[in-house]
Order: structure tokens, then C-alpha cells, then sequence
């Protein structure tokens, strides 16, 4: 089995290109939609974030507005925030891992994997790419997103140039959807895996 880790910078067009090796059969594992339902309604991480960052949910789910408000701009409160959750994720991994044992690859679609150190535990990187000016459009297209939050969230990240300077395969979203398309079953032919794409 062959390991990928999809990541990239915020805007960069992951949830794209994921969806592109799903259409080629190949298995995803997506950490912020994991994190998305272990906080949503009925969530088993929902108690520890609400006694940790009181007022930060509301019926049963967490507020993502609030708790990024909390913790955006406090690097000791957002370690706090990760203590919760990074362990909760690692367990679905490994799940995931177990469910697709038979499976000649899995992807790994990871936003903060440089940062987190976390690239070595995978067989290849894929670095998602685009011009600076693309991604900051793309991003304050989002709803609720502000200037000043999308500088936050940028504090965070990894430069791009440094995470395509690490990286195993570069695609860059800057194009038509097609080019895209060409360079994830580019990736998938190179490394000998059947594509549908």
C-alpha cells in the first residue's frame, strides 16, 4: 500500500484534487471533515472543548466561529485546542487505515501537515498550489471570512514556496479544472496505480 499526504495552504483548491482521487478509486482520508463531525452535533469532543473554552458550543455541537475566536492569535490556547483533538483524529486514522487494508493506496488530505511534522509518516507528498493573489481571492469568497482571520490563518501556515520546495509532486489549481485533472492522473500513472480519472 502506498501512503499520500495531500496538503496545502488554505484556498489552494485540497478539496478539489481530493475529490479527483476518489473519482480514481483511490480511498480519502479527509482530517478536516474528521475533525468536522467528532465537533459536530452529538460529537465525542464536543464536552472536553466546551469545559476547556466554556461558551464555545451550542447545542451539542462547537460553534467554529467561537472557538476560533478563542484560540486564533493564542498559540497557548490553540495548543490547548490541539491536546483535545489531534489525539481523537490519530484514532480515526488508524481506523481508516484498518478499513482499507486491501487497498493499493490511501490519501491523506492533511492542511497543517508540515507544520504539525507530520510528513514523515507518508510514502509521498502532494503539495496543492496556487499564485498568492488566486488563493487570497478564492478564500475571502468564503462566508464569515475577514481579512484579518484569513492573516491569522495564513500566521499559521507554512509558506507555499516552502511546502513546494518539500513536496513529492506539486499540482497546481491555478489552470482549468482539466490541467488539474492531468496532473492527478499524471501522479497516479507514475506511481503505477490504475486511474479512472
Amino acid at each position: 500500500m502506498i501512503t499520500l499526504a495531500l496538503t496545502g495552504s488554505i484556498g489552494m483548491g485540497k478539496s478539489t484534487v481530493a475529490s479527483m482521487f476518489a473519482e480514481a478509486g483511490i480511498p480519502i482520508f479527509d482530517a478536516d471533515a474528521t475533525v468536522r463531525r467528532l465537533q459536530g452535533p452529538g460529537g465525542r469532543l464536543v464536552p472536553a472543548i466546551e469545559k476547556r473554552f466554556p461558551g464555545t458550543t451550542r447545542e451539542g455541537a462547537v460553534d467554529r466561529d467561537a472557538l476560533s475566536a478563542a484560540v486564533l492569535g493564542d498559540p497557548d490556547e490553540l495548543a490547548a485546542l490541539e491536546s483535545i483533538v489531534h489525539p481523537a483524529v490519530h484514532h480515526e486514522r488508524t481506523r481508516f487505515i484498518v478499513e482499507h487494508g486491501d487497498a493499493p493506496a490511501l490519501l491523506f488530505d492533511i492542511p497543517l501537515l508540515f507544520e504539525t511534522g507530520g510528513d514523515a509518516a507518508f510514502d509521498k507528498v502532494i503539495v496543492v498550489s496556487a499564485p498568492a493573489a488566486m488563493q487570497r481571492e478564492r478564500v475571502m469568497r468564503r462566508a464569515s471570512m475577514t481579512p484579518e482571520k484569513f492573516e491569522q490563518i495564513m500566521g499559521r501556515q507554512m509558506p507555499d514556496q516552502e511546502k513546494r520546495a518539500r513536496a513529492d509532486f506539486i499540482i497546481d489549481t491555478s489552470g482549468p479544472l482539466e490541467d488539474t485533472r492531468k496532473q492527478v492522473k499524471d501522479i497516479l500513472t507514475c506511481l503505477g496505480l490504475a486511474t479512472g480519472v
